[in-house]
């Protein structure tokens, strides 16, 4: 539709794209919003209605060469998710959430891969890159939940806990994964196919460390809150284009640098900052991931994105249920956890485009397409499971729920009979 106007490919065409992209994404979030949904799930929507498929108002030429907020986004992504490994939390909450998050993200992994590989006979390449991606989980939903209904205590704590490590996992696994799938794809494990990419992640690994040190030292109380965002970008940017100009990803080197600066500086309000200022770049990115999920193919996809959906969260919950019970978790914990593991988007949707990448196009396509299309199901599930696991823990006070569901119930009764006086209205104006 842009294309009719304004030739592909040019300044204009791009600068108008970005802001149609970001128009539609606010949008589409009005109305999820209503709907209780996140707001990935309105910027995903946003990408398919934009997309090829149905008004194909970005043109195509656009979208492909769009792939570098993909690497802008999870390095941002994963910078954030680096502040988490604080050295001090992790010694406090002892080996209980480590030992968890283990259990339940490596048991979704491998049950996804196997059904993958045993049932519908799938390359194993694809199978344990889905299943890493499975790994994965959205805390976002849960912690509103938590957040709204002011849950607290022990299994409050363990799930923060294991919510915050868990994306750190996925993002290990699919390393690892996506070494092993390059391997497959030539047909052989050879040096320069399996070793190199891993000898270029360690060294990734270092200069992420080195650009964490580097952060800790220029940024001081002498700088200004402006100055100190800009730094910060200016360092991740460097770190994920270097990354990129020899094909690694940057989500390790970039979780590293931000796991080195909050062990130095102790620091959490850069990470702050630097959450302010992405939201119009990962707003980005959702949306082109919803122009790139191929509508046809969720038709011949359905029965496998399916299976994933369901296996996943039977992985999540049995590998909770186990862990907790090798940790010596209390019974809420072992019974419940898994309830509040559901929800899956933006670590799940970015690592679902890096394996695009890596796969054979038909391969790349079908993983797409389950992530993408799973995701919304999971975003949609999720604060209902959330809340329902919550609620059976008890870690929800019950004055608070009964509080909450007054006020609701308040709200629609308002809202009736607002309803109602503009129909009498109505109806005695034209009697």
């Amino acid at each position: 539709m842009l294309s009719n106007l304004i030739k592909p490919g040019t300044t204009a065409s791009v600068i108008l794209c970005l802001a149609v992209i970001l128009f539609a994404g606010f949008l589409l979030t009005r109305i999820t919003k209503k709907c209780k949904l996140p707001n990935v799930t309105g910027y995903i929507f946003a990408g398919i209605i934009l997309g090829p498929y149905v008004l194909g108002v970005i043109p195509t030429e656009t979208i492909a060469h769009m792939d570098f907020v993909t690497d802008i986004a999870l390095a941002f992504i994963a910078f954030g998710v680096g502040k988490y490994f604080k050295l001090a939390t992790l010694k406090q909450s002892g080996k209980q959430a480590i030992i968890v998050t283990l259990f339940e993200s490596l048991m979704a992994a491998a049950v996804i891969a196997l059904v993958m590989i045993f049932v519908f006979r799938l390359p194993v390449g694809f199978s344990i890159l889905l299943g890493a991606i499975g790994c994965a989980t959205a805390p976002a939903s849960t912690i509103m939940t938590i957040r709204q209904y002011k849950a607290k205590g022990d299994f409050v704590h363990m799930v923060m806990q294991v919510v915050a490590l868990d994306d750190a996992v996925a993002l290990i696994a699919f390393s690892v994964c996506a070494a092993i799938a390059q391997g497959l794809a030539v047909g052989h494990m050879s040096f320069s196919v399996v070793i190199l990419p891993v000898i270029y992640n360690i060294l990734a690994l270092g200069l992420g460390w080195l650009c964490g040190f580097a952060l800790s030292r220029v940024i001081n109380e002498k700088r200004s809150s402006d100055h100190r965002l800009v730094l910060s970008v200016a360092i991740v940017l460097a770190l994920t284009g270097f990354c990129s100009a020899f094909d690694i990803s940057p989500l390790l080197a970039c979780m590293v640098m931000g796991a080195t600066y909050v062990n130095i500086k102790d620091d959490e309000t850069l990470f702050d900052d630097v959450n302010a200022f992405t939201p119009p770049i990962l707003l980005c990115f959702f949306v082109l991931s919803g122009m790139k999920l191929n509508v046809p193919s969720l038709v011949t996809a359905g029965v496998i994105g399916v299976a994933y959906f369901i296996v996943r969260i039977v992985g999540k919950y049995a590998g909770a249920s186990l862990g907790a019970a090798v940790a010596k978790s209390s019974a809420p914990i072992k019974k419940y956890l898994g309830m509040c593991l559901v929800p899956q988007a933006g670590v799940s949707i970015g690592l679902a485009a890096l394996g695009q990448r890596l796969l054979p196009a038909d391969m790349g396509m079908l993983l797409s397409t389950i992530i993408l299309s799973s995701a919304v199901l999971y975003e949609m599930m999720g604060p209902a499971c959330s809340k329902a696991g919550l609620i059976l823990s008890g870690a929800i006070p019950r004055e608070e729920l009964e509080k909450n569901d007054g006020a609701r119930r308040e709200r629609s009764a308002k809202k009736a009979g607002g309803i109602r006086a503009r129909i009498n209205a109505i109806a005695h104006k034209h009697a």
